[in-house]
C-alpha cells in the first residue's frame, strides 16, 4: 500500500490569476482578501475586465495533488470538470505535471469552474469563484478501487457544501478506511468552517485520521480567539493534526505530541495563493514516504515557501532538490 497512489479529491477549478491595484478591487466591489461565490454572468464580466492572466489548472485538491507529484510522490485527483474549452485546459494541464486524473467530464452543459484571482502589490490575493459543474461531483465520478488501494485519501473541505459531493467524500472516507488507508481532510476556508462547525468538529474528532487547518481556522472551528485554547481543544481527538500559522510556521500534534517548525523563507512574497495547499502537498508526500512527522512539516514549509514567491499555484523551482537540501539540513 505505501506505494500505491495518494488520492485527492476536491473542486476542479481553472484559477485565472492576475496582477490587480486596489482602485481595480474597490471599483468591481471585490472585497480585498476575501474568496466570493460568484454567478456565470459575473464570472464573464469579471474575467473580461481583468488584465492580462496566467490560466492554470486549480482548486485545493488539485494544487495539492500538483505538489505532491512535484515533490516526487505518485498521486491521482478526482474532480469534475465540463467539456469545454476551461475543461480541456484543466485535463492537460494537471496530467502534464504528473497526476492522473481520470475522472470522466461532463456533457450536462453546465461549465468547467473557474476562480479569478486579482493579486495586489502587498501580495493579498482576492479570489471571485464560480464552481460550474465542479460542485455536481457525485459517487458515480470517483473511482473507489483506487481510494481502496490508496495509503491516504485527501478531502478537500470546500466540496462540503455540495450535498452530492459530501456524500462521495464520506464514501470515500469509509472505502479508504476499509482498505487500511487514511484519510485527511483540510478545513479549506473561516467561511467553511463557519458554515459546517458541526460536521467538521465531528471530522476533527476522529472522523478522518489527519486534519489540516490554519490557525484562523482552528480557532473559528472552537470559536476563540485564543490560538493556544484552540489547540487545547483539539489535541487528543485525532491521529494528526497541523495547523499552520502563517510566518509562525506550523505545529503538529499527535496524541500528545506537540511538533514546532518554522517558516521556510520564501524571499520576496508575491502571491500567497496556494501557500495551504502545498503545505499539505509537503506533508502528504513526507507520509508516503514514511518520514517523521516533523521531516514532514518541513517539507510543507519548503513547499509553502515555494509557491508564495510567485505568482499561482503550481512550482516553479524543482521541489524535489529543495526537499533534499531541507531533509539533509534537518
Amino acid at each position: 500500500m505505501p506505494n500505491a497512489p495518494l488520492v485527492c479529491i476536491g473542486n476542479a477549478i481553472v484559477d485565472v490569476i492576475a496582477p490587480a491595484e486596489d482602485v481595480f478591487l474597490s471599483d468591481n466591489g471585490l472585497p480585498k482578501g476575501a474568496m466570493r461565490l460568484i454567478d456565470a454572468e459575473e464570472a464573464e464580466s469579471l474575467y473580461a475586465k481583468m488584465g492580462a492572466a496566467t490560466e492554470i489548472s486549480g482548486g485545493s485538491g488539485a494544487n495539492t495533488a500538483a505538489g505532491i507529484a512535484a515533490l516526487g510522490g505518485s498521486v491521482s485527483f478526482v474532480g469534475r470538470v465540463a467539456d469545454d474549452q476551461l475543461g480541456r485546459i484543466f485535463r492537460h494541464d494537471i496530467r502534464a505535471v504528473g497526476v492522473s486524473y481520470e475522472t470522466p467530464a461532463s456533457t450536462d452543459g453546465v461549465p468547467t469552474a473557474r476562480c479569478l484571482i486579482s493579486v495586489t502589490p502587498d501580495a493579498e490575493r482576492t479570489m471571485s469563484t464560480f464552481l460550474g459543474t465542479s460542485v455536481d461531483l457525485s459517487e458515480a465520478d470517483v473511482d473507489y478501487d483506487a481510494v481502496g488501494a490508496a495509503p491516504i485519501t485527501y478531502l478537500e473541505g470546500y466540496l462540503w457544501d455540495s450535498d452530492s459531493a459530501r456524500a462521495a467524500m464520506m464514501r470515500a472516507r469509509d472505502v479508504a478506511r476499509d482498505g487500511g488507508g487514511r484519510v485527511a481532510f483540510t478545513l479549506s476556508d473561516l467561511f467553511c468552517v463557519d458554515r459546517h462547525r458541526q460536521d467538521f468538529q465531528q471530522l476533527a474528532a476522529g472522523g478522518v485520521d489527519i486534519l489540516f487547518a490554519n490557525e484562523e481556522e482552528l480557532k473559528g472551528l472552537y470559536q476563540t480567539n485564543d490560538f493556544q485554547a484552540a489547540i487545547a481543544q483539539q489535541r487528543g481527538r485525532i491521529d494528526i493534526a497541523v495547523v499552520t500559522r502563517s510566518a509562525k510556521g506550523a505545529v503538529v500534534l499527535s496524541g500528545e505530541d506537540t511538533i514546532e517548525i518554522p517558516a521556510a523563507d520564501p524571499g520576496k512574497i508575491v502571491d500567497t495563493t496556494g501557500a495551504g495547499d502545498l503545505f499539505a502537498a509537503g506533508f502528504l508526500a513526507g507520509l508516503q514516504r514514511q518520514l517523521g512527522l516533523g521531516d514532514c512539516a518541513r517539507l510543507g514549509a519548503v513547499a509553502a515557501a515555494e509557491i508564495i514567491s510567485h505568482y499561482g499555484a503550481r512550482p516553479e523551482a524543482d521541489l524535489k532538490t529543495l526537499a533534499a537540501q531541507t531533509l539533509a539540513a534537518s
